[in-house]
């Protein structure tokens, strides 16, 4: 639900701060800033729950903490990346696919209840899949919206 919350927020303050500049709301760079920040705020999560997301991984996915920070790598980049022209297009459509890739493993989590924060199994379960999925196609929405159109 956090990144729910960064990705409004800074949508928001971003709409505020570029009228501020500008004299008016450019939604469009506002929808991709907000999607950097959500994009930074949940690479982040690779380095400090490091463990718990590697539990999310299916058993047979070999190199599971390299893979973790690869994706959290992968997200950073993706960042920077909508804001370069040549790069905006192919990083949106390459976003999508990873939106699209992780979801199982977002659905394998909640399966197992993991609590990927502390690395237990005492997490919300199947319960947390109708916040995740919707939100899943809300980040694929997004980045269709607001990086391809």
């Amino acid at each position: 639900m956090k990144p729910l919350f960064v990705l409004l927020i800074v949508f928001i303050i971003g709409n505020l701060v570029i009228r501020q500049y500008r004299g008016y709301m450019d939604y469009h760079l506002a929808g991709m800033i907000a999607l950097a920040a959500t994009l930074l705020f949940t690479s982040l999560g690779h380095l400090i729950y490091t463990k718990g997301m590697m539990l999310m991984l299916p058993d047979f996915i070999p190199l599971k903490k390299e893979m973790i920070y690869l994706t959290g790598l992968l997200e950073v980049m993706a960042a920077f990346g909508l804001f370069v022209p040549s790069l905006s297009r192919l990083t949106g459509i390459l976003l999508i696919v990873f939106f699209i890739l992780i979801l199982p493993t977002n659905i394998l989590a909640s399966i197992r209840h993991l609590n990927y924060e502390t690395a237990t199994y005492d997490g919300k379960g199947t319960g947390y899949l109708w916040f995740r999925i919707p939100f899943q196609v809300f980040l694929i929405c997004w980045t269709y919206y607001f990086v391809l159109c």
